[in-house]
């Protein structure tokens, strides 16, 4: 039993450290925003934050690569984004559609134009 706890120590820590103070303000903003119109300026221009945040992430993932995917070529980065974004527009906006057309893109490239 002593080996089990040792081996799932850092799952639990992660847990503990990482998800569940997260979870409380994820909790606390849809208490908050339960009662809010969804056209209101407060919304709109929250979702506006988030979009430009989530879009600074993925420019920052595609132009300025680290680790492995710094080895694929910027060019074919930037066709698996693009990929991904009009398979996300033709699947009805579908996320996950986008999502797993992008990454397809990605690593099959990655396997073509492996160094």
């Amino acid at each position: 039993m002593n080996t089990l706890l040792m081996e799932l120590w850092p799952y639990f820590l992660m847990v503990m450290v990482g998800y569940l103070p997260n979870e409380v303000w994820r909790v606390f903003g849809l208490v908050l925003a339960r009662g809010l119109n969804e056209d209101s300026q407060v919304v709109v221009w929250s979702r506006a934050v988030a979009t430009a945040i989530l879009a600074g992430v993925i420019a920052k993932l595609v132009l300025f690569s680290t680790g492995a995917l710094a080895t694929i070529p910027l060019s074919l980065r930037v066709m698996a984004a693009v990929l991904g974004f009009l398979v996300f527009l033709g699947a009805r906006r579908s996320v996950f559609a986008g999502v797993l057309a992008g990454e397809i893109a990605l690593l099959a490239g990655g396997f073509l134009f492996a160094h």
